[in-house]
Order: structure tokens, then sequence, then C-alpha cells
């Protein structure tokens, strides 16, 4: 007697299962079992995995999924018996998804069900319509139920049972045998799969209160699984049922029935529209040469073509026909087409693409189609790189289009080719290391911080390892796992067990990033489809690999911001008045100097491929000066061949080289004889041994593969073709050995062509268009505050001044207002929302600048403008424009508010005045409010725009810095081991890595990370604060890759520490306007708090007079001196303002004490008044001094 599992939910079930494919198979095999089904929940995603599966291991694959009726409650099992029943499931799982989502559940309509019944095995079981109502009171009401059913479905009916200690089984079992006889139809043996072996059913319980977000312990979480629910094997489930023998023989009878196949290893493409009279190979051979001949217009005028025209035009039509003659060979004329078609629409419809991405830039049709907007002879891009004749697979074009567009280009395909037959591609999210431990932690149970301090010691570097890998490369992590005198072995190892069993599962669906596909008939003929609620949006349940198993043409329509940001640039260029002849980007000249100047200087911020610390100190050294090098360093500057670099430059340079054959030259000269690129594999094996391009390309794919046995045939081949070309074989082989090592990381020289000049374009506009270049840029990243600092500092460097943003001028994103001004954009402005700020610009546009606050707050709707937005608005400096203080206008904003609110309101009950006009808005003169201190001011930039703007914090403790730091940030060097330096800093980030801490410090002048070992930062920890100055003593050293040097912490201080150890006394000088009557109440009032500070420190407060006549110092009596502290300054300089203030420090030698004492130099004091005697001048002073004392 055979038996075979009919309900098995996957890991695709997502949230339901933790059965993973490979294991489901194996475990099959393992009990020899004839066929599999497999089920999941409302999908197909597993389809083409489980059927290639099965087939390895001579398993009959049984296709099929559990679906939700229509009320969601109930839920019946379908089983394709043929390729038409097949189809009809993926109808049917696609429309639960269309037409049927229940608050995010596909559901389907029984009706829809009874229509598409063809070929489909139905199972009903306890969850089903008709099980439901047999374990209900009155059974009988099921028979209507299950005869709909029969109706439709006949003989292929049938009650699955379940003895998996569920409560209710066995009276169903009693109830549905009892029916089944009434209404002869069959009942199988079930055991409704969720995990393989009985000890995983506590995993698979921790992956479901994961998805639900309970915890594992809780008595009131819902327990719909037993631990009964795993693969049980033939001879299990022939016991389990030995009552009813029956149901085991039915469902083997029904896999016999089973017979749908799945059609793999093949594509079919859309037909694209061919006109009358052309076939489509016709067509496409006369579109290629028309392209081709305006291409050539284009790189030669006809106005300037010489005698040679001829030769230089022979090898374009040779590599034309020869292009053509292959694509048409191989079938795919019509991909061609289809790729020409939506890129030319977009390029016709204003959404930038890409010059070529990938291999395809090799291509001369792809060139002349324009497709790919690089003339590959004139790079030597090898068409068999991208399409070979010697291994037939499909072409492959990736298009990058500018982010903003693409989902028009995605709008416009699913418009031209029916949305029935355009979908996206899904993605799987799994369960990575260290989300499985924090996930598994919280389900167990156990405390945060352990399962913080476990995922932190999961090595970051290299990326992507998995737990078993984790273990080994982390001592502490494997002490704190297997050791039992670790005081937290127990729970971790507990983790740790059940982290492992659910690492890699599948946890969530995802849409892929660019893939398309694009089905010639309905895309449910290849794959079911989910969507959104509404139906749009709709993503193939297959992979990127199963979607091209099952036939299916997959495009990759990416997204690149740079093409964004070119756009955009250029809009606002052509838009300038002093701009007379528009800027086209494709028709840039490639020999700049201005450009290579960027790339020279390494002053490469923005620019594409070339943004980071290490490109940029490689450009440095190498000053590139022609289109080739950018495109070697694009391809150079990888893991791997970065080694390389240096003798690349050495080279580039004029250094001394020799090739390893003089054959080799032709192919290794644009390099100086290094092998950069993958092309130059094949071109090296063509040069020297007689391959074929194609037959080279195989080669190459064979060296980077590394297979033993491969190569030993390869390299006799090259030999041989070496010897005809009267090589001798020792430097034959040495070729060899050189090609194999470039093989394994040689780039593809068609794609960093093609990257290599969107890199040119962005420094060609940052040479020529700085304003507009950098303005787009920031636009790109405006709600990435991080990239905005480092943007802003970049414009300071290249002399662009950046306004704050202001209500008057601003837009939404940023814009040049002059070539070397660029003004912060509305939108950048954190906490105020797009349709908000429109309406402030249009309201601008419409009716003219704003004139105070009284005129915005009446002018704007406040509906769309809340008060928070007003106050992000005035903190940010957006109504500075209104020539006020930003104090006043906070405390006139209420006012403003409530009139605007009021002359709205008399707007619209119709309340005139004697003239028939609404009342204008009554405006009260503003009262006078003291201004933000400088902290207040910047606090508020830093909260709305996420930088600081019209200043730094540090600003005001420049002076004071002084005293004891010699260096600025920017001016720090490295120093000698052990030698340490200091300097101060505003703390702008903290970052807690598993073996150290990571400080960086602003000083406004530049950043500095500092490391720090865990017990070392934890001695600091109350001084180094985010957003507070900090003094750090420590060694200044280079690290490889960065070109700014980096802290090691030796101590840290706060100022108020230092001032406790070295300042001498504070001095406040007096000018005429602190003179009041309520100087001396105020004085005293700051002052006495700080007069009797515990633990502290007091020192000296003096104050300087400074008459046209006399200068004196006044030195308060012992009782008032003060603790130094940041709370007592603050008050003191908001007073009598930062200038007055002076902190005396402690000089540490006699001959600085001297030099920097400022009562050592003679001063010239003017006279008293005429007619004065100096008695009388000095009772005038003992008057006005004694109001101090």
């Amino acid at each position: 007697m055979h038996f075979v599992h009919l309900g098995i939910q996957t890991e695709f079930s997502i949230t339901e299962s933790i059965v993973r494919i490979p294991e489901l198979v194996k475990a099959a095999a393992d009990d020899n079992m004839p066929a599999l089904a497999i089920t999941d929940l409302s999908n197909l995603h597993a389809a083409v995995k489980f059927y290639g599966k099965c087939l390895g291991k001579g398993i009959k694959p049984i296709l099929g999924s559990i679906l939700r009726l229509n009320d969601a409650e109930h839920r019946i099992t379908l089983l394709s018996m043929t390729n038409k029943g097949w189809r009809n499931l993926t109808e049917l799982v696609s429309e639960g998804y269309i037409s049927g989502q229940q608050l995010d559940i596909p559901c389907v309509k029984k009706e829809l069900i009874l229509e598409q019944h063809q070929d489909l095995i139905l199972l009903l079981g306890m969850h089903s319509d008709v099980g439901k109502m047999l374990c209900t009171s009155n059974p009988q009401k099921a028979e209507p139920l299950l005869e709909e059913w029969v109706e439709k479905f006949g003989n292929r009916v049938y009650f699955a049972l379940t003895r998996t200690n569920h409560p209710g089984e066995e009276d169903f079992i009693h109830e549905a045998v009892k029916l089944a006889k009434k209404y002869n139809i069959g009942v199988v043996a079930h055991n409704d799969v969720h995990f393989i072996k009985s000890e995983d059913y506590e995993a698979h319980e921790a992956r479901v209160c994961i998805a639900d977000g309970y915890v594992l312990g809780d008595s009131r979480r819902p327990k719909n699984y037993t631990p009964e629910q795993y693969f049980k094997t033939s001879e299990q489930m022939i016991e389990l049922f030995s009552d009813i023998p029956s149901a085991i023989e039915n469902t083997y009878y029904i896999a016999q029935r089973c017979n749908a196949t799945l059609r793999l290893g093949f594509n079919d493409l859309p037909d694209y529209p061919i006109p009358e009279g052309h076939t489509i190979g016709t067509y496409f051979a006369h579109l290629c040469k028309e392209g081709l001949e305006e291409r050539l217009n284009f790189l030669y005028p006809i106005e300037k073509r010489d005698d040679d025209w001829a030769e230089i035009r022979k090898p374009y039509d040779e590599r034309l026909a020869f292009e053509i003659k292959i694509i048409l060979d191989m079938g795919f004329p019509g991909y061609f087409l289809i790729v020409m078609d939506f890129i030319q629409w977009s390029k016709g419809n204003g959404v930038p693409v890409g010059p070529g991405r990938g291999s395809g830039a090799g291509s001369l049709v792809a060139y002349s189609l324009k497709i790919t907007d690089l003339d590959p002879l004139r790079y030597d891009l090898l068409f068999e790189r991208f399409l070979n004749p010697e291994r037939v697979s499909m072409p492959d074009f990736d298009v990058d289009f500018c982010i903003a567009g693409r989902d028009r280009v995605i709008d416009y395909v699913a418009r031209t080719y029916g949305r029935e037959a355009v979908s996206q591609i899904a993605t799987f999210g799994t369960m990575a290391a260290k989300g499985a431990i924090r996930d598994v932690a919280r389900v167990l149970g156990k405390s945060y911080g352990l399962a913080d301090r476990i995922s932190k010691m999961i090595p970051t570097k290299p990326l992507g390892l998995s737990l078993e890998e984790s273990i080994e490369a982390e001592p502490q992590l494997k002490d704190i796992v297997t050791n039992p005198s670790n005081p937290d072995n127990d729970d971790a190892s507990e983790i740790w067990e059940m982290a492992l069993k659910l690492e890699g599962i599948t946890r969530n669906t995802g849409k892929h990033a660019g893939g398309v596909v694009i089905a010639p008939t309905k895309l449910t003929d290849y794959s079911a489809v989910m969507c959104d609620a509404d139906g749009t949006s709709r993503v193939a349940q297959f992979d990127k690999d199963d979607v091209e198993a099952a036939g299916l043409v997959k495009f990759d329509f990416l997204g690149l911001r740079n093409l964004t940001v070119i756009e955009d640039a250029i809009k606002h260029i052509n838009a300038r008045e002093d701009v007379t002849e528009p800027v086209n980007i494709s028709y840039i000249p490639l020999d700049d100097k201005p450009a290579y100047e960027i790339f020279a200087k390494a002053n490469t911020t923005a620019v594409f491929q070339f943004e980071s610390v290490g490109m940029k100190k490689m450009l440095k050294e190498a000053r590139p000066s022609k289109f080739e090098e950018i495109i070697a360093f694009v391809s150079l500057y990888r893991p791997g061949p970065m080694d390389l670099i240096p003798d690349f430059i050495f080279r580039m340079h004029g250094g001394e080289f020799e090739y390893l054959h003089p054959l080799l030259e032709k192919v290794l000269e644009p390099t100086y004889g290094i092998m950069v690129y993958q092309e130059q594999v094949m071109q090296a094996a063509q040069f020297c041994a007689g391959y074929s391009l194609g037959g080279a390309d195989l080669l190459r794919r064979a060296m980077g593969k590394k297979k033993p046995e491969e190569m030993v045939k390869q390299r006799q081949i090259f030999i041989k073709g070496a010897a005809e070309k009267d090589i001798d074989e020792a430097t034959a082989n040495h070729i060899f050995d050189y090609m194999e090592k470039f093989a394994g990381y040689g780039f593809n020289k068609s794609h960093a062509a093609a990257y290599a000049l969107v890199a040119y374009q962005t420094a060609w506009l940052k040479a020529h268009y700085p304003a507009e270049f950098m303005s787009a840029v920031l636009t790109s990243e405006m709600q990435n505050t991080d990239s905005i600092v480092f943007l802003i500092d970049d414009c300071r460097i290249n002399k662009l001044e950046v306004l704050p943003p202001s209500i008057n001028m601003s837009i939404y994103q940023f814009h040049a207002s002059s070539p070397s001004t660029i003004v912060y954009g509305l939108g950048a402005i954190k906490g105020v929302g797009e349709a908000a700020m429109q309406s402030v610009i249009d309201s601008r546009i419409q009716d003219g600048p704003y004139k105070d606050l009284f005129d915005f707050c009446h002018r704007i709707d406040l509906k769309k403008i809340n008060k928070r937005t007003l106050e992000a608005l005035i903190r940010s400096g957006a109504l500075d424009c209104l020539g006020i203080e930003r104090s006043s206008l906070m405390a006139q904003l209420p006012e403003a508010v409530q009139a605007a609110e009021q002359a709205r309101s008399n707007r619209e009950t119709g309340i005139m005045d004697l003239f028939g006009e609404v009342e204008d808005v009554q405006r009260k003169p503003a009262k006078p409010v003291k201004p933000w201190s400088d902290e207040v001011r910047l606090k508020g930039e830093k909260d709305t725009l996420g930088l600081y703007l019209t200043g730094h914090p540090i600003d005001v403790y420049k002076v004071e810095l002084k005293s004891f730091v010699s260096n600025k940030i920017n001016e720090l060097t490295p120093t000698r081991r052990g030698v340490t330096t200091v300097f101060a800093g505003l703390v702008v980030d903290i970052a807690n890595f598993p073996n150290r801490m990571m400080v960086t410090l602003d000083d406004g002048t530049a950043r500095i990370e500092i490391s720090a070992n865990h017990e070392r930062f934890q001695r600091f920890k109350d001084v180094i604060v985010n957003e507070k100055v900090v003094v750090i003593e420590g060694e200044i050293y280079e690290r490889e890759g960065f070109d700014r040097p980096m802290g090691r912490l030796t101590k840290a201080f706060n100022l108020n520490e230092i001032r406790q150890k070295r300042a001498n006394s504070i001095q406040i000088k007096l000018a005429p306007e602190h003179f009041s009557k309520t100087l001396n109440k105020d004085l005293q009032e700051m002052l006495l708090p700080y007069c009797n500070v515990d633990m502290h420190t007091h020192i000296p407060v003096q104050l300087k007079l400074d008459f046209e006549y006399a200068t004196t110092e006044l030195h308060l009596g012992i009782n008032w001196k003060v603790a130094p502290l940041d709370e007592l300054l603050s008050k003191l300089r908001d007073y009598f303002g930062a200038d007055a203030l002076h902190i005396e420090y402690q000089v540490k030698s006699k001959a600085a004490k001297a030099v920097s004492y400022e009562a050592a130099q003679p001063v010239q004091v003017a006279p008293p008044p005429e007619g004065m005697s100096m008695d009388d001048a000095m009772d005038q002073f003992q008057a006005q001094a004694e109001q101090y004392s």
C-alpha cells in the first residue's frame, strides 16, 4: 500500500510553515514516496522550485494550493490534474488577489471555482464550508453545500481526513465518512504538514509568533497547530488510518490522476507589430541600417568626411551585418524591437535613459536602434560578450531610467502589451542571521539586552555570514553559546538553537527593484500574479529565475538617481537667460579639459561612481586626462583588481613595461599592458590562439568558474592554437595563466564604458554649471540629512554660497539663483509637507512676495499649514526675509494666525465693512522681543534642516578654546604612536560596534571619527554626549582608504572640567549700552546661584570699564567668586553679548604669561575732559564704580 502526502505547506506560505523544499523532497525520497504535493496558502510561489527538485529525485510532483473562500473563513484544497487544470488553478489563485482581497487577504468566490473546475481535484477538510457545517449541531445542513461541489466536480471531490490531535477531528471523520458513502465520494488521509520533524514544532510555533507579534509563553495566543503536523512516513500514516484503508489508497489513486507538467527552459516573446510588406526579420534589418546611418551622420558629419570615408565606414557595415545575422539566426529580433520601442518612447516623453548597462553596450545593433548611446567600435566593445552565437541564451538588456520616470515607462509597456500580460517580479525576503537572533529572543521572552549583544557579535564583514559561519569567526560568540560556565549560556544557547532552525526561512514577499516580464498572452498562462487590492501593480508570483524558467522574458527597468540629477540640472541650465544654445548632454565633447580637471583634482563629490574617499585618493595620484582612463578606473576600483592600481598609474605616467607577447600589444595598449576587462581576455584568446570570439567567451566563462578538468582541456586547445601563431609552449602557458588570473575578476568593459560616460557627464556639469548641478544633487538627496550636510560642505569648497530657505525666494527644490548661489529648498525643511509648501509658492507667484508675518498668514491656507509647520518655517530661517528677528516672529505668530483665521471667517460668513469689502487684517505694532541666543537659533536650524546653516554651536567657544586647543580639526595631522594631541568639537554621532565605539566630532571646519574600546568609552560616557562640545586628548592616525585622519581616544573632558582646573577669572567688558539702573540687581541675580556650588572650584569675576578718558578693572569681592559653569556663562553671554565675555586661563610658562597678559602692554589712555581736575575725575569714577561693589 502506497501513501502520498497531498497537503503540505512550504515556507512560501510565508507565516504558516517552516518546510524548506530541499528538505521536504529529501524526506520523501528517503521514504520512497512515489509522488508529493505542495499546497501553499493562496499562492504558487514554490511551483517551479518544487517541480525541479522532485524530478531530480525521481518523485512525481503534484501542484496544488489552498484557497480561502470569499468569506475568508473557509478553506479548500485544489490539485491540478492536467496542464489545463494547472492554468485554471493559476487563474483562480490570481483572481484571489485581483478581485477578492478582504483586508489584504486574497479570497476566491465559490462561484468562480465552480465555473473553472475543469481538471482540478477538490479536497474538503475540516476547515472547508462543508467541513465546518459537519462539525455543528446540524450536520445535515452540509449536504446542500456538498451537492454544489459534487455537481461540478463529480468524482473529483474528496474529503480530507486528519488525525493531528485537533479538537473535533474524530467527529468530523465520523460525519464525513457517512456523507462520503451517501454521495459515493472518496476520503483521503491528510496530515496538513507544516514542518518536517516532530521536534521542529517549537520552531514552527516561534515562526508563527514572530509573524503575529506574540510571545511563546503567552497563554492567550491562538494555538492553531499541533506537534503532530510533521512530515510523517508512509508507515506512520498507514498505521494512523488502519481503520480506513481506503483513505490511504485514495492518496495513491489521486497521485496517479494528477499529471500536470511545467514546460520549462524555453522563451516566449510577445509579438511586435510589423508594418505590411515586411517580415519581422526584414523590418528589423531595415531599422538597424536606418539607425546606423543616423548615428554615422552624427559621429562623422557629411561635410567633414574625407577620401578615407569608405575605409572608416566599412567596419561598421561589416559588424552590423554580422550582428543582424546572429540575432536573426537565434530568433531574437522581437526582443530588440520591444526594448527599442520602450526606450525610444522614454526618450521622446521626457524620461531620461542611461547610455547602457551591462554587456548590451557592446552591440552595434543596440547602438543603431538607440537602445544604447556608446559607439562599440570606438571603444572596442564586443558583441559576443553580450550574445554568444556558440552558446544560445536569451539576450538581457538592463536599462537605467531616471527614478522619477521609471514607473511611467512600465505603465507605457502595460498599456502597449496589455495590463494582463505585463507584471513585475516577486522577491522573497528571508530571515537573516542577526534578525533571526532578535526575533527568536523576543518570542522566547529573553532579555532584549542579551539578544542585542549576541546579534552584535555576528560579524558584519564579510557580509552575509550565516550563524554557523559566524560562530567559527567570532570567539566571543562561541563562548556565550557553547561555554556552560558563561553566565548567559543557558539563554544564549536556547536562542541559538532555535535561530539555527529559522535562519534563512522566507519571511515576506516583495517586488523586484526593476524586473518586468511581458507575456505573449495572459500572464496567468505562465505564472500566478499578486497585486494591490484594486488590481493594479501586478507582480508575477515566481522570482526572477523561475519566471525565466517558465518561459517569460524578463526586462530590467532599473532606476538610476544620477539620470534624474542630470535631467534636472540640464532643465535649469537651459532655462538660464545667458544660455543661448541649449545644452544636450548626449552631445557634449569627451575631451573637455575642465571636466578632466574635476577628476584630476579629485573634486568628485556627487560625480557618479567616483564619490568614495578611496576613489578620490586614487584620482589624486592618477590625474586621468582621457575617457579610456575613466573607463579603466571604473573597472579597477573593486576588490581584487584594486591591487593593480599603483602599477596602472605608474605605467600611465610613463613607467616602462613589456607585453608578454607582441600579439598582445593591440589588445592591452589602452590599459598599459594590464588586463583590466573580460573583453581583453577574449581578444587575447582570439589573437594569440585563433579562438573565435564566441569560443573565447566560453573560455572566459570556464576560467571564471575555475573547473579543473575544463581548464586542462581549454589549456591544451589554447597551446595548440598558439603554436599555429608561432608562440612557444612556455610563453603560451604563461599567457594562459595570466588570462586565467584576470578572467576571475576582470570587469565587463561595455558596462564600465557606459557608466564611465554617466560619470563624465556629471563631472562635465560640475565643471561648467556647478550651481545648477549641485542644486539638482541636493534636491535628489532632499530627504537624506546626512548627505545634505556633506554636499553643502562640498558647495562651500567649490565657492558656491548656499542661502537659507526663504518664503520669498525658495521653491520646493533646491535651485540656483545665480551661477554661484544655491537657494535652499522649502521641501528640505523637516516637518513641512509638499502640498503645504506648494501652496506657499503658488500664492507668492500669484500675488507677489510676502510683506510681513500677518500678510503671510493671511494669504496661505491655514487648513494645509498648521501651527507646527509655521514654527518650523520660522526656526529654519525661512521667514528671515521679512526683516524681523526669529524671536519676534515667534512671539507675533499666535496673533497673526488668529487675525488670519478671523479674516477668513469674515470672508466665509460675508461680513462686510461699510464699503462692501472684507476688513483688512489688523496689524498691531510688534512688541520688542530679545533676539534668540546663538545656541537657540542654531538648535532651531538643526531641528528643522538637520544641519547648522548660519553658524556652528562651537563658534561661541572658539575664543575660549584657543587657550588650550592649538589645532582645528581640519589642521590635524597624524602623530607618532603614543604621542597625543588635544582638539575639540561638537559630538554629532556616537556609534556602537561589537568591538569598539566610534564618536564623530565636528568643529565647523571638518569632521573626525574617534575610536575607543568599550571600557575606555565607559569612563568618559558622561562627557561624550550627543550635541555637546567635548575636548579630546588622543592619538591621530591615518587609515587606509580614507583621506581624513582618525583619532584614538585617550582622555575626554567637557569645558566645565577644564575651567575647574585651569580658568583664572571671568572677565566682562562693559559697554555704554550695559549701564542701566537694573545692572547691579541683574548681575547679582545671575551670579548668586553659582557662588556656593558644592564640589566646584570658584573663580573671581572682573568687570572691565572703558571710558574715553580712563580704563579700569573692578574685581568683585571674594564672596562673589563663582563656579564657571556653562549655564552661568550662557546667561552672561545673553545679557552682555558674546564678545563682552572672556575667560582668562592659566598659562604654563612665565614667558607665555608675559606675552599673553594684556596689562604688560603699554596702553594709551585719553586725558580727562577739559576743565575737569584729576580730583573731580576720581570722584566721578568712584560714584559710578560704587554700584558694583
